[in-house]
């Protein structure tokens, strides 16, 4: 039976997962190997389902283990958070990690604000911030995982099920491109993997002007970089702007430029925790960078809004 699943099963999953094999997870528990696969197969039984495919070169999660590795991760998250749940009302506020991810550049211009107030408001209060990449599942995902407690993630993005939600700034688009170019609009599309998608997605199709990418890279900085070669034009959000390579000039799109909304998501079961609701209660009350506008729930176009807010 699931009901029967203890937190050191729970821990095994969690490291067969994270280390790619049983020995691997051994090793990392201070286990037998062969204690690790009683334990795996104890949880195969008691699930009803495989949750890793064995190998020579090891153990890798199933679809049904992808599952249940995120929802075992953020159990024994919520475990190790009751004892700052228990000591609630003491002086010094919540305590103890918080673990935080953000895309490059919220975590470069929104969070530095929000971590200088946590450390003068929450002293004890211990923030880990990772930056992810905003794609495919993104930061999100990290949160539906139970890589992380908290995400500032893009919300007009495919948010995966279950999760918590809600907005905090909506940030313009605008045209980098080189300094003194007579026809900017003309050059050739210089784009980067994690640019634009479901949110500007209509805007972009409705620019007949607008090219197919002819430079795509992976990152933007390289994208300014090049734009201000003068070997394209480039259509980027307005908080990745803030140190422009010499010889490169910014233009307004006009009032029809298309936004990305930007929230914090969290787990249901998390976003009730002291630890949690302090990050928030900062990521509310800290001044927003220039680029960045306050956008409050339903304030977005349709289609944009959040999952379910607490």
């Amino acid at each position: 039976m699931a009901d029967d699943l203890l937190p050191q099963e729970l821990r095994v999953l969690v490291a067969v997962a994270d280390s790619g094999g049983f020995t691997a997870a051994a090793v990392r528990l201070g286990l037998t190997q062969s204690a690790v696969s009683h334990a795996v197969r104890g949880c195969e039984r008691k699930l009803g389902a495989v949750l890793f495919e064995r190998g020579r070169r090891g153990a890798a999660p199933t679809a049904a283990g992808e599952r249940v590795v995120g929802h075992a991760r953020r159990i024994l998250r919520l475990l190790a958070a009751l004892p700052g749940e228990a000591r609630q009302g003491e002086p010094g506020g919540p305590r103890g990690p918080v673990r935080i991810v953000a895309f490059r550049s919220a975590a470069g211009r929104v969070l530095p604000a929000v971590l200088a107030r946590l450390a003068v408001n929450y002293p004890e209060l211990e923030p880990q911030v990772r930056v992810v990449r905003d794609l495919g599942r993104g930061t999100a995902g990290e949160v539906a995982d139970g890589r992380a407690d908290l995400a500032l993630a893009t919300l007009g993005a495919a948010i995966p099920p279950g999760l918590v939600s809600a907005p905090l700034y909506r940030e313009g688009y605008a045209l980098a491109h080189q300094q003194g170019h007579p026809d900017p609009r003309s050059l050739p599309l210089v784009d980067w993997d994690d640019n634009c998608g479901s949110y500007t997605a209509d805007w972009w199709r409705r620019q007949d002007w607008i090219p197919s990418a002819t430079i795509n890279v992976s990152d933007d900085t390289v994208v300014l970089s090049l734009a201000a070669q003068g070997l394209g034009m480039a259509i980027m959000p307005m908080l990745t702007l803030d140190r422009l390579p010499d010889g490169l000039a910014v233009t307004d799109l006009g009032p029809e430029r298309p936004y990305r909304q930007v929230g914090y998501v969290t787990t249901p079961e998390l976003v009730r925790t002291a630890a949690v609701r302090a990050v928030v209660r900062e990521l509310r009350a800290a001044p927003l960078p220039e680029g960045a506008a306050p956008l409050r729930e339903g304030a977005g176009p349709a289609g944009e809004g959040a999952s379910r807010r607490p």
